[in-house]
Order: structure tokens, then sequence, then C-alpha cells
């Protein structure tokens, strides 16, 4: 029976998982390290949260740049835009970056990269496609906002606004893949969601964010000693796709994957109480636009039902607290990047959370962009801090 307690729900099909079952293969972590200008992301420590939850250790990955970009998907885009080019030409994916620009370079008047987004993995497609040469169409909801709209035009990609919600782009993307351009050029969807018969992309994406895990765990071995592990991890959700590469890479007896997203588009929260993937309908309207999502991708669901502890649902207020208090710590993030922190204080209100959150337990919060709207970023820590002003600074630290 599903458990319900404070927007916490324990999922009722979890197992204790080994993760992968076959190991991530060591040329995904070489491939992104052959991108000339790849660095790896920072994991911040952050005790006074440690202290606040009663744990031994909170480290933040703190995603606020990955090769000029403000967010982790080049991550998860860049091996996938590696695998669909290799699967155009009938080759085996590309063992390095400048294999992979060769190829792309005999491809510029035959083929277009586009996916559906809303904000991030589409400015990554087409980074992607302007460093390799090639042009790109991305599809944006109505909705979205539009710094992040004017930040993929930046990477001089054509970018196609669609009525209606993410979703909905996702749905015209797809169909515009099928279909002819007037120039004679194919679309190559790099999706990080999937539907069926469309999931050898998706899983790309996925299998490209093992590198962020095989980060963190070298990572925490330099700060905390070799023998450090990871007892939970915090990461959002939006179709599922990070947080299902966090459970194949992490879960075990040992470490339990928990996540976060919004009340407004709970689509995993909801599917595992259903045992089943439904569909939350629009209009998604939080604040943290990069998670407003209905529906979960069809690749990510088998490992999200199996592996994920437990879910978490949250507010626009608690998100934008998050957001004030990890910029005490140096970490400027925005609303979906501090959901994991959100999260972490919701699970803390729920009775059974004491196994997870134990004095010598270590936890990451998976934090997956920095700031990607200033004006909002600025506005948030403008109200939160009258907020305080109003409520007393140890109501919100005690929650």
């Amino acid at each position: 029976m599903a458990h319900f307690e404070s927007d916490v729900l324990w999922n009722p099909a979890w197992s204790a998982l080994d993760g992968w079952a076959e190991r991530p293969p060591d040329m995904i972590e070489h491939f992104h390290r052959s991108i000339p200008g790849f660095a790896e992301s920072a994991l911040v420590a952050a005790p006074a949260i440690a202290e606040q939850v009663g744990v031994g250790h909170v480290f933040v990955k703190h995603e606020a740049e990955r090769l000029g970009l403000p967010s982790f998907k080049v991550i998860g885009a860049s091996w996938a835009v590696g695998v669909a080019i290799a699967d155009h030409v009938g080759r085996a994916p590309f063992p390095a970056f400048d294999a992979l620009a060769e190829a792309a370079g005999a491809l510029r008047a035959s083929i277009v990269l586009s996916t559906a987004t809303d904000g991030n993995h589409g400015r990554a497609v087409a980074y992607l496609a302007r460093r390799l040469g090639l042009n790109s169409r991305i599809f944006v909801p109505a909705d979205m906002a539009e710094a992040r709209v004017d930040a993929i035009r930046g990477e001089g990609a054509e970018v196609e606004v669609v009525a209606g919600s993410y979703d909905d782009a996702v749905r015209r993307s797809a169909q515009s893949a099928e279909r002819d351009r007037p120039d004679g050029r194919r679309e190559l969807l790099v999706s990080d969601t999937s539907w069926p018969g469309y999931t050898r992309i998706p899983e790309a994406v996925v299998a490209g964010y093992s590198t962020i895990f095989a980060e963190t765990r070298r990572q925490l071995a330099a700060a905390l000693g070799p023998d450090a592990s990871i007892d939970l991890a915090l990461v959002p959700v939006g179709v599922g796709a990070f947080a299902s590469a966090a459970v194949r890479s992490l879960a075990s007896g040992s470490c339990s994957v928990v996540t976060a997203e919004p009340a407004a588009a709970d689509c995993l929260w909801q599917s595992l109480a259903a045992r089943e993937r439904v569909t939350v309908p629009g209009p998604h309207e939080s604040t943290m636009a990069g998670l407003n999502c209905g529906e979960v991708s069809l690749v990510a669901w088998p490992a999200l039902q199996r592996g994920v502890r437990a879910a978490t649902r949250l507010s626009d207020l608690e998100v934008a607290v998050a957001v004030r208090d990890l910029a005490e710590i140096g970490v400027a993030t925005s609303e979906s990047g501090a959901a994991g922190l959100a999260g972490l204080r919701r699970l803390r209100l729920d009775s059974r959370a004491g196994s997870l959150l134990r004095p010598s337990s270590t936890l990451v919060l998976f934090d997956t962009e920095g700031v990607t709207d200033p004006a909002a970023y600025e506005a948030v820590l403008s109200s939160t801090a009258r907020g305080r002003t109003k409520e007393g600074a140890g109501h919100v630290a005690g929650r």
C-alpha cells in the first residue's frame, strides 16, 4: 500500500537495486573528456544544511557551468547527438568529439538537429549543432520564459513556439521529424524523452548522464576519503531521464534515491502511486520551469519504478526558500535546481525518513542548473528576503 505523509510518497514497488545491470562503458566519460573545454562541475560542501537536517554530510553537485552552458543537459545531449549521427551514417558511436565533428562536417547539407525543450536540453542541442557546424530547430512551449528562448536563439537555432505545454512541443517535434523539409534536409530528432517507437536516443541521453555520477563519486572520495559513499541522493524530476540515470548509477541497498518535482506537474509521483505511467494534464504552471512535464519518459520509467525509494512534491514557495538558502552558501541556482534541497526538507517532515537521515549519513543534492533567468532569480531572492523579514529566519531554517 502506498504511504502518504507530508507530501512524501514511499514507492510501493521499490526494491534495493544494484544500479546498472551492466556498468556504463568507459568510452562515455572518455568521449566527454575529449570535448574541448570540458571540466567537472563543482561538488560543494554544505555543513550548515547537514546540521539543519541532522546528518553527517551534505554536498551539492552544482551544475552551474558545463561547456559554457548553465546546466547539466549538455552531458546527456552530447553523447546522444553522437549516437544519433553514428546511427544516421551506420557506424558505432564515436569514441571522441573530434571524430564526431569530422563526420558532422560531411552532413551539413543533409541534416538539421531538432528537439523539444522547456529550456536547457534544447539549448544544449542547439549549442552542439553550432559547434558541429550544423543547423538546429528547437520546439518550445508558449509559456517558456523569454530569457530561455533568447538563449536558444543565441546558439543560432531556429525556434518554433508551440501553442500549449512542453508535452505539446514534444508531439510537434516528433511530427516534424517525420516530414520532409522544403530544403531537402532531414530533421534528426535528439529528444530526452521517449514514446513507443522512439527509445534509442533518449536511452543514449540517460547513458550520457553516467559521467556526472562517476565525477561525484571521485569528488566525494577526495573530500571524505577513499571509503566515502553516498547514502542518499536527492534528484529533480521532469521527464525522468536524469533521475533514472541516478537510479542506475547510484541506487543500491546502501544508497537511496529520492526525487523532487512540482506539485503542479507530479507525473512521477502519480505514476508511482498508480504503479503505471500516467499523464498529468496541463497547464503545468510551477516556477520550476525545467520540471514542468506531464509524463514520465518511457525509457526512464522501469528504473524509476523499481529504484526510487521515495518521491516528494513541492510548492513554489518551498523551492523559492531553497533558492535563497543555497545562495547563502554560494550556490546560485534556479527553482528547478533548488528542488533537491526543498525535497530534502519535505522528506525530513515524514515520520518514516529516519532510516535515510541518520547522523552518519552522507547526502548529495543534485542541483541541475545555474541561473538561467537572471531577472527571475533576483526577484526570488528579494521576495524570499521580504518573507523572512516578516516571519523570522528561524522559522525557515527549522522547516
